[in-house]
């Protein structure tokens, strides 16, 4: 499973790359304004940025809700570099959008997926990746990750190529649930990744293990 962290952050996205586990940035305008980027040249230069940082997989979102509007920001957004993967919402003039980008060989990631039917129509419209929501489902009381692995099952039975990218990931539980209901990336807080290492018995353990040593060499 690949970990893709969901930020705009570039110190957050350089501790994750340091520590050997990151495939991938997720990004979106909320994020860009929490750091306080704004104007579209700016936008720009700071997706530019992470991918000086990362090795592949930066997901930029596109703001227009139309077609064409999509395509104009899409094919910009793709000419900042080829690690570039284009965000597209799941709706009509998205699908749409994504079987254009899927035919001029840009890379695609239909998100706001809340169903095993949109997963689908993304599938079949060419996405390379498609993010369904599971954190913003359990807080509607919807299992988020039952909603993984249907759509892993599906994409098995039928063939398709997409991955399946979990979003809205709040805690390291989700990334291991996630893992166990086949998901093939998750995009999550760099804390939710680092949360991952911890235990406390590992904690003890090793407490223990310089105590043993300590009291052997005097």
């Amino acid at each position: 499973m690949q970990f893709f962290i969901d930020t705009a952050n570039l110190d957050q996205i350089r501790e994750a790359h340091a520590l050997g586990v990151l495939d991938g940035v997720t990004t979106n305008p909320s994020l860009m304004a929490k750091e306080g980027i704004s104007g579209e040249q700016n936008i720009l230069n700071h997706y530019k940025a992470i991918c000086d940082i990362v090795d592949d997989n930066v997901s930029a979102e596109v703001i227009s809700t139309d077609y064409e509007g999509m395509i104009r920001e899409g094919e910009k957004l793709a000419a900042i570099d080829d690690k570039i993967v284009v965000k597209v919402p799941m709706i009509k003039d998205g699908i749409k959008a994504i079987r254009y980008f899927t035919d001029k060989g840009i890379r695609t990631n239909c998100t706001l997926i809340f169903s095993a039917g949109q997963a689908i129509i993304a599938a079949k419209a060419g996405a390379t990746f498609i993010s369904p929501f599971i954190g913003r489902l359990d807080d509607i009381s919807f299992d988020g990750i039952e909603l993984i692995q249907q759509i892993v099952d599906i994409y098995d039975i039928q063939g398709f190529e997409t991955q399946v990218l979990a979003a809205s990931v709040r805690n390291s539980l989700h990334i291991v649930k996630c893992a166990e209901a086949g998901a093939h990336v998750v995009t999550c807080p760099l804390s939710a990744i680092t949360g991952l290492l911890n235990h406390p018995l590992t904690d003890k353990g090793l407490a223990q293990f310089l105590a043993d040593h300590a009291k052997a060499n005097g």
